[in-house]
């Protein structure tokens, strides 16, 4: 094939993909009610799943369970909730279109590899998709809502309210929870490296201390906030990953 008949394939990929994804935002943004209300905005009360779940811990521990949690949103800006609508929309479509658009790469790229290319790639391609859409769902249940109760309430006075914004809120909603998807195909990223010949467990094992600080530099590059908390929160994770690809890594060596 030509470079354009290569093109010509990618643009059909590009335009099966956001056929899905529009499809998926027709229905999305029909369903407003329980799409910010169910899930968006589900963490900023007490009875959210990771907040029941710690308390249940506190209580078998014999210790006070956490106080009250309830933030209060507002919005500043005129036009705004109706642009984060679309825009949280189209996220939420791009998110779950993600396994789609994940089998559709690999109908591309599988034709350009060789036999042990194609095998060492087809399971991570497999997995990539549900990868992603893990990372999103601890980034949804653990990472965020951590982030937004230590944020949402802490004062460095009580003279001073907290008064959060809607487009705040949704920046950090969305980043922080699509960050999560990304970093969790790291381990599919070193399946691959690895079945190639690229990357090899001892190689991992040796860098090892310096991956510790990798990830948090990279942490804090990635977190909007910058706080400590939010540093750790996303730091751990990303550095157990890290080990995750050590495991599935092979030892060429070996």
């Amino acid at each position: 094939m030509t470079f354009w008949e290569h093109l010509d394939e990618l643009r059909k990929v590009l335009f099966r993909s956001a056929i899905v994804i529009v499809a998926l935002m027709a229905g999305i943004f029909m369903a407003k009610d329980f799409v910010f209300d169910k899930v968006v905005f589900a963490p900023i009360n007490s009875d959210f799943a990771l907040y029941k779940l710690i308390d249940k811990v506190l209580v078998m521990m014999g210790m006070p369970t956490l106080p009250e949690f309830k933030l209060s949103l507002i919005n500043i800006d005129l036009s705004a909730q109706f642009f984060i609508h679309i825009s949280t929309t189209f996220y939420f479509a791009l998110v779950l279109s993600v396994p789609f658009i994940v089998y559709q790469l690999w109908k591309f790229v599988s034709p350009a590899l060789y036999d042990n290319e194609k095998r060492a790639a087809k399971g991570a391609f497999a997995f990539a998709g549900i990868l992603f859409l893990l990372g999103v769902l601890v980034g949804y249940y653990l990472i965020f809502p951590l982030t937004l109760r230590f944020l949402g309430t802490y004062q460095v006075s009580l003279e001073v309210a907290n008064q959060i914004s809607l487009q705040s809120y949704i920046s950090m909603f969305t980043w922080l929870i699509l960050i999560m998807g990304v970093v969790f195909e790291m381990p599919s990223l070193a399946v691959i490296l690895s079945r190639i010949g690229i990357l090899t467990k001892s190689f991992l094992k040796k860098y090892r201390r310096h991956a510790f600080i990798v990830m948090l530099v990279l942490a804090a590059f990635i977190t909007p906030s910058g706080d400590p908390f939010t540093l750790m929160a996303v730091g751990l994770p990303l550095y157990g990953l890290y080990e995750l690809s050590i495991l599935v890594c092979r030892d060429i060596d070996k």
